[in-house]
């Protein structure tokens, strides 16, 4: 009975053939989308983002024509009812692929960064995917179809994910994070890829048959999230050193006295980071020094504050106690003299 279970398991995961219909119309508005929001991006400083998107795109473009297309033959476009060539299907493929690969990197990055600026992205992005194909009407009927076959690598693209999982959870133990966040990044991934993958369902580009239901979930729930444990480390990586839009993270060095100072690759926020420390050190000194001349006066017989406390002070910040009671008292014998 298992045994007839998992081969009609894989008997369907055979069958399914992701298909999408469309016109030159879409592929046009959708690509002036794709600048739109990358200029977005840039123009909010959302340099990170921008970066991991585009990069995002390049990836899907070597996976799709490449892997799919060239070495897997799995990938399939049709241009008027007829299969294109390599250099049609390329240029087809290079559109698909970055316009996906952008939007799914974008969201990804936007959730897993947490920014505050995530609910307009996410917004654009999941309209766009659901009205783009109603506008694209006006372009008239559909003339270009591309189809993939999955079953050939499905199985091993659940494999590369739960062990990519798997990892990540031994990471997150061992750094002692919380356990939700591997809940919150297959979440993010199944969302992402739900979202366009349902889009195209029911606006009719990608064809309902007995097979959609289950190409959308299987979909889901592997194709993006095999990418979101790397994903993650990569955000986790780069933000160690740099900030969303591309300036040093603010560390801090010991200095004399113990105070720490920010250090940042940007001057604005060095010079931030200065005034912000000589505002605290104005308003800290004088607390900070009476009770450091009230304890060398009580260490100190006959300590007198007007004639020694330059020299106290000095003393008291370098650090040397000691130094600061013998200053003490060279004054006093020095005024003792001159009476």
């Amino acid at each position: 009975m298992v045994t007839s279970l998992l081969s009609e398991v894989i008997t369907d995961m055979d069958e399914i053939t992701p298909t999408r219909s469309l016109n030159l119309l879409y592929i046009i508005l959708d690509s002036i989308f794709i600048v739109i929001l990358m200029a977005l991006f840039i123009w909010q400083k959302r340099y990170q983002t921008a970066i991991f998107a585009f990069i995002g795109g390049i990836i899907y473009v070597i996976v799709d024509y490449c892997g799919f297309y060239l070495i897997s033959g799995t990938r399939t476009v049709y241009i008027n009812g007829v299969e294109a060539d390599a250099l049609h299907t390329f240029w087809v493929l290079l559109w698909m692929s970055m316009s996906y690969g952008i939007t799914n990197f974008a969201f990804m990055w936007t959730c897993i960064n947490k920014d505050k600026l995530a609910k307009y992205w996410i917004f654009l992005i999941i309209v766009w995917w659901l009205i783009a194909p109603s506008i694209s009407e006006l372009g008239g009927d559909a003339t270009i179809t591309t189809q993939r076959t999955t079953g050939a690598y499905h199985g091993w693209m659940g494999v590369v994910m739960i062990v990519s999982y798997l990892i990540l959870a031994i990471i997150l133990l061992w750094k002692k994070k919380p356990f939700i966040s591997l809940l919150y990044l297959f979440v993010i991934g199944f969302f992402v890829q739900f979202g366009w993958e349902f889009s195209l369902l029911i606006n009719g580009i990608r064809p309902m048959n007995d097979m959609s239901l289950q190409t959308l979930i299987v979909n889901s729930c592997l194709e993006t999230n095999l990418g979101m444990p790397a994903a993650y480390l990569i955000w986790w990586f780069v933000r160690r050193y740099r900030y969303e839009d591309m300036t040093k993270v603010i560390r801090s060095k010991p200095v004399q006295g113990g105070v720490q100072i920010p250090v940042s690759g940007s001057v604005a926020a060095d010079a931030a980071a200065d005034a912000s420390l000589d505002a605290q050190a104005a308003v800290a000194a004088p607390a900070a020094e009476i009770p450091a001349l009230s304890q060398v006066a009580l260490d100190t017989p006959g300590w007198s504050p007007e004639t020694s406390v330059w020299k106290n002070i000095q003393a008291i910040f370098s650090g040397r106690k000691k130094d600061a009671k013998n200053c003490s008292k060279d004054d006093r014998d020095k005024d003792s003299k001159d009476e």
